[in-house]
């Protein structure tokens, strides 16, 4: 695997044969990598040229260490582009996972004012507030929140919120969804989200505000939801102009 006539430097080669090996799912999440002495001989390179690809797998988080344990294959990162206006349900399916939800809250009351000016709503205009715990394949991936105006999303109960709510608004309630705006920042991790996505404290999370449009431009959905940021990563293609 590893040709020493090559211009690639041999610690790049090492890399790219592991990097290969996890993307083929040869080596699976939780599984442990030979030791440095052991890769060092397996390929007869120096345990120098084996740590330094090792390394750089690290950062770029294909594997983890534990101190006294070893080096560890970590979960791979989902990835979204963000081209596409999709819902975490047509995400997930698309990925050939199991979405899933668990409703933390649902709850029908006035918009205040940050809502109101954000969903173009009038004065004691009924909103519906939804949070829900994201997962895939059962592991929790975003806390998310949702505002909805009840004018326009009638008949939501927490059992239609068990699938797709897009599919009911779409589907159910004949409503074309258009376009979305949507903001991306890092922060770290609240007691919130602590407690429903099974991180530690400290860490990083996504925070992912979209506000969603019909194609007749009028307000249906403002969303906040904080994402792994262990788990999940964001894709955009740009073009030059």
């Amino acid at each position: 695997m590893i040709d020493k006539n090559s211009p690639l430097p041999l610690y790049y080669q090492l890399e790219e044969h592991i990097k290969q090996t996890i993307e083929s799912e040869k080596l699976m999440p939780g599984d442990s990598l030979p030791s440095e002495r052991e890769l060092s001989e397996s390929y007869q390179i120096s345990r120098m040229t084996v740590r330094q690809a090792i390394t750089n797998l690290v950062n770029k988080g294909y594997l983890f260490r534990e101190k006294g344990k070893g080096t560890f294959v970590s979960n791979q990162k989902f990835e979204q582009n963000l081209q596409g206006l999709t819902s975490f349900t047509e995400d997930m399916k698309a990925r050939k996972l199991v979405p899933g939800n668990k409703l933390l809250h649902f709850e029908i009351f006035p918009a205040d004012q940050d809502i109101k000016e954000r969903l173009d709503l009038g004065e004691e205009e009924l909103i519906y507030k939804i949070k829900r715990l994201r997962l895939a394949n059962e592991e929790p991936i975003a806390l998310e929140t949702s505002y909805l105006p009840v004018k326009l999303v009638p008949g939501l109960t927490p059992e239609i919120l068990e699938e797709s709510l897009y599919t009911y608004i779409e589907d159910e309630l004949h409503l074309n969804i258009g376009h979305a705006t949507q903001t991306v920042e890092a922060a770290v991790v609240n007691e919130e989200d602590i407690k429903h996505l099974n991180v530690k404290k400290g860490l990083p999370v996504l925070l992912i505000q979209r506000e969603t449009y019909l194609e007749n431009g009028i307000p249906l959905e403002l969303v906040r939801s904080s994402y792994r940021a262990d788990r999940y990563k964001f894709k955009i293609d740009i073009e030059r102009k």
